[in-house]
């Protein structure tokens, strides 16, 4: 069994063997008996279709976060001695009225304070924001974004390793914020370069989920999934409530717990399965193992959020907050243990992390995380992130020189780059910063040798690579083109989300490029089921246009 398969009860009979590729390919591998049986083909439509809005958010030329650039955000306070009024209104979180601009865009009245703990408490004036265009306008957003954070390149000489994981999770289809880059200046002062990352909030769960009324809750400060009790209240210290505030309601949160820590071993997974996408939460784990961000659940047990999808009512893990990725949160362990942490790494006692601790100790959990790790690490490579880490580089590399109120110097930014860096590091001594492509080996070779076990192996295919099938135009309206690189097609099929199949084609011989003439077919969303001639099964989701 190479990928994850969660269904349970009745639903037994239409288990399949389903990952995604990378999301803007949206390739899907499955099972053949899986097409074979028309009410499973209906269910595997209904998934695949319901997460469509994840797809298609947002990303047009306007939005933030679209393509990989320097924006110029700018702030103009009119108070005297705002600086000082920031940081007394920092502990209570109080915003300041303060008119900015976003690469020309005026929001008068905006709302802005400082934000962060370590990446605050330091020295430096070059402090985090956080920046809320409807605190006193209603109805003022950016591209409909309400909120963003302005983090300050705390702890990293590269400004890259916040980029790199997002990005990185999005391409996986791992619900996480957008990411970019932008110049910030305070009063016409230019105050540096700024890591921009997305709130989450509704527009965020809106554009992931295709849904935004669930609750919302973030694991702060500590938020382990320990069982406490039923009483709420003995919750608030460690989780908040960030939507449907009003109604208050955390039973569905503790109904999780409950059946976290309390069900019986051998009931556990079917019984966690039923409140939590697992999918989505050994796709979080993997990740953030992957990059050894352990300042997450997998290290203090907080920087994530729990959305409860209205469309299944299970919880879905977001991804919050990884500034310290590459190895830079420590918990006490050097550099050389962090680029070979155990892909079974939890932090002592073991217990306090009970969604880690009581799925590894089944087997079968054990071997669908190893699954999940190792498809992530396939794409954790030299030769596909180092091009990237070189354009994100070439992209800020003016920006970051001219960046006077920098943590470190541009000698030490280059160097990063290809090489782990030792600096002072303050009252606890020396601190050790991974440089990003060495990390990236380190932690490849690591993760192969602990995987193998499970049937991991540099070479493993889990799942078509985004350019060996892809699909144009698409949205289509009377034809489209199919190029498979090659490969021998024995069929293709195209079905409607109702699980009927609308239109056949015969298969190929090896032809690089296919075109496939579609009937005349109501506009709407389709999948283009393509079998090949070694019996695998990839679904490519079609959008129908009427001219």
């Amino acid at each position: 069994m190479r990928v994850n398969d969660f269904v349970t009860g009745e639903d037994r009979e239409c288990s399949f063997l389903m990952e995604r590729s990378f999301i803007l390919n949206q390739i899907y591998l499955v099972k053949s008996h899986f097409i074979e049986n028309p009410t499973c083909m209906k269910k595997l439509l209904t998934l695949l279709f319901a997460a469509l809005p994840f797809i298609l958010r947002s990303q047009t030329e306007g939005d933030l976060f679209f393509r990989d650039t320097v924006h110029e955000i700018h702030f103009q306070f009119s108070q005297p001695g705002y600086w000082d009024s920031l940081a007394a209104n920092k502990p209570q979180e109080i915003y300041m009225k303060c008119d900015v601009t976003i690469d020309g865009s005026l929001y008068p009245d905006a709302g802005v304070r400082f934000k962060g703990n370590s990446s605050y408490n330091n020295p430096s004036v070059k402090k985090p924001f956080k920046i809320d265009l409807e605190e006193f306008v209603d109805g003022q957003t950016h591209d409909g974004i309400k909120q963003l954070s302005l983090n300050n390149g705390f702890k990293d000489p590269t400004f890259l390793r916040e980029k790199l994981m997002l990005d990185f999770l999005d391409a996986h289809a791992i619900p996480a914020p957008g990411a970019t880059f932008a110049r910030l200046y305070i009063n016409d002062e230019l105050w540096g370069l700024y890591t921009v990352v997305e709130d989450v909030g509704k527009t965020f769960l809106s554009q992931r989920f295709g849904n935004n009324g669930g609750n919302l809750f973030k694991g702060d400060p500590q938020g382990t999934l320990t069982w406490k009790g039923w009483d709420q209240n003995l919750y608030a210290g460690d989780y908040e409530l960030k939507t449907n505030e009003a109604e208050n309601d955390w039973s569905s949160l503790i109904a999780l717990l409950n059946a976290l820590n309390n069900t019986p071993s051998a009931q556990l997974p079917d019984s966690l399965a039923t409140y939590l996408n697992l999918e989505n939460w050994f796709s979080y784990w993997a990740a953030h193992n992957l990059f050894a961000n352990l300042d997450s659940y997998l290290g203090p047990g907080h920087n994530y959020y729990l959305y409860q999808n209205e469309d299944t009512g299970l919880f879905e893990f977001i991804t919050w907050d990884v500034n310290e990725a590459f190895g830079n949160f420590k918990m006490g362990l050097n550099l050389q243990q962090l680029k070979t942490l155990p892909f079974t790494y939890i932090p002592q006692p073991a217990t306090q992390r009970p969604l880690m601790n009581r799925l590894l100790q089944d087997a079968a959990m054990k071997q669908l995380f190893a699954n999940r790790l190792c498809h992530l690490l396939q794409d954790f490579t030299n030769e596909k992130l180092d091009a990237r880490i070189d354009s994100l580089a070439a992209l800020i590399r003016p920006h970051v020189y001219e960046d006077a109120k920098k943590f470190y110097s541009n000698t030490q930014f280059e160097q990063n780059i290809g090489q782990d860096l030792v600096t002072p590091g303050g009252p606890q001594g020396p601190f050790e910063i991974a440089g990003l492509k060495p990390f990236i080996a380190a932690r490849k070779s690591s993760l192969l040798t602990q995987l193998a076990p499970f049937g991991c192996t540099a070479t493993a295919v889990l799942e078509p690579k985004a350019n060996e099938i892809e699909i144009s135009p698409n949205p289509a309206s009377e034809r489209i083109f199919v190029r498979t690189d090659g490969q021998v097609i024995a069929s293709f099929s195209l079905w409607s989300v109702d699980g009927k199949m609308r239109q056949t084609w015969e298969g190929t011989n090896g032809q690089r490029l296919v075109e496939l003439k579609i009937d005349d077919l109501p506009a709407g969303i389709y999948a283009l089921l393509i079998t090949t001639g070694q019996g695998r099964n990839f679904i490519k989701k079609i959008v129908l246009a009427v001219e």
